[in-house]
């Protein structure tokens, strides 16, 4: 469901119905407002119009009703408003007739009356309002009927605006947008505004970022690869049960961090990530799936070269030969190098960090089975040759300079500063979760 209103009347009924409008305009700002040409002008000449979403439709005389029943039918309406005359009923324009054919096909609310437009409202307002970050080129399988398939799930509770990532456009400008929105009507008597991503980890972790410190609720719809974020925090990964786990209205508080000011929601790594994110190509990802990761990383880490990395903690300086660093907020066991400690848990207000300081190639390979044990019993590594803690801030100076990956994307910098953000995402989960 939408949250976008029809309204539209007979001649007769306009002030009646612009009445009505100007009392509940407050509330009226958080849908789009779809207003036959004559209304809209109206609306436009009486209220100041700073902030309201309207769309004006062709007048009455030019197919107004029939463009508006064809978007009723598309699913493009919340509800219709439709100040109807007694003496118009058959003969008016608007074609009540038409209208309400649309509106019963398609099972959608219509108020006649100051009354029924005032408990209709009533109904959509106590409704919550979803902000749908879609990628319809995430995953394999057909978007279009993913797409048809979240709404179904999610519409008879809550209203869902659909926004489409495009390949120009960052995601988390998409979400900076949405927000921005939702603060500027933070008083209102509608049930609340979430927003919710739906694709791969790139989508997710660049919404996610954007949500940072605003207390708005995330919810996950993972449609990707490795889907790591929700993995991480045992958000299903199944379409339908992702769509469940939000309206069971369950959040829980997690971390987040920053890299050098970059938002970071999974995790981070030099040496050893960047390597395995460059060796986990499409194809391979495409073939076995998540398990792509764990190939890459045994071919990376048998292969790395070390470099020298000077490590800030606290306030004390370490100096340090090493092959790979990673600094995790949260990370499915699949995340490798993130599973010194035997699991990286999201809500303790400290970022995980495995260091792996092996000299040969087979102690390299003997050092990663030994995490992907500690990742499968949440047992932390034995093992002297890798360093493993927990800190709220740490700085990595490298030498030579190192490719960074940050939440999967690649990077350049020298150096590194990681800062975590303690209860910064209020995402929807499972209660089992944490």
């Amino acid at each position: 469901m939408p949250s976008t209103l029809a309204i539209l009347a007979h001649s007769p009924q306009v002030d009646r119905l612009l009445d009505w409008l100007s009392k509940n305009q407050r509330v009226l700002t958080h849908f789009q407002i779809r207003a036959t040409a004559e209304i809209a002008e109206r609306i436009k000449q009486g209220w100041d119009v700073t902030g309201i979403d309207l769309v004006s439709l062709r007048s009455a005389d030019q197919g107004g009703d029939i463009e508006l029943a064809a978007q009723i039918l598309a699913g493009d309406i919340a509800g219709v408003l439709f100040f109807a005359d007694s003496q118009m009923l058959t003969t008016g324009h608007p074609s009540f007739a038409v209208v309400l054919h649309a509106c019963q096909l398609q099972s959608i609310p219509i108020a006649l009356n100051e009354m029924s437009a005032t408990l209709l409202l009533r109904g959509l307002a106590k409704s919550q309002i979803a902000y749908l970050i879609f990628n319809p080129v995430a995953g394999q399988g057909n978007p279009n009927l993913a797409l048809a398939m979240i709404r179904e799930i999610l519409e008879p509770q809550i209203l869902v605006n659909v926004i489409m990532t495009q390949p120009d456009v960052d995601p988390a400008d998409q979400a900076r947008a949405v927000i921005a929105n939702i603060q500027s009507k933070n008083e209102h008597e509608l049930g609340g505004s979430l927003i919710i991503a739906s694709g791969g980890d790139g989508t997710v972790s660049a919404v996610a970022g954007a949500t940072i410190g605003t207390g708005i609720p995330l919810g996950i719809i993972p449609r990707g690869t490795a889907n790591a974020f929700s993995v991480g925090l045992g958000i299903p990964t199944n379409l339908r049960a992702a769509c469940e786990t939000i309206l069971a209205s369950n959040t829980h508080v997690v971390d987040a961090a920053r890299c050098n000011d970059i938002p970071m929601i999974l995790l981070a790594g030099l040496g050893f990530e960047a390597g395995m994110v460059n060796r986990a190509n499409r194809e391979l990802k495409n073939r076995i799936g998540s398990l792509a990761y764990v190939l890459a990383g045994a071919q990376q880490l048998a292969t790395a070269q070390p470099f020298e990395a000077t490590l800030e903690i606290d306030g004390q300086t370490t100096h340090l030969s090493t092959t790979a660093i990673t600094v995790a907020n949260v990370a499915p066991p699949t995340s490798v190098l993130a599973q010194g400690l035997g699991e990286v848990i999201p809500d303790d207000g400290l970022l995980e960090v495995t260091i792996a300081i092996s000299k040969t190639r087979l102690q390299g390979l003997n050092a990663f089975a030994s995490l992907v044990a500690s990742a499968a019993v949440g047992n932390p590594t034995q093992r002297d040759d890798l360093l493993c803690l927990r800190t709220s801030r740490l700085k990595v100076t490298t030498e030579p300079a190192q490719t960074l990956v940050v939440d999967g994307e690649i990077l350049e910098a020298n150096p590194i500063e990681f800062v975590c953000i303690p209860k910064g995402l209020t995402v929807f989960a499972p209660l089992v979760t944490l």
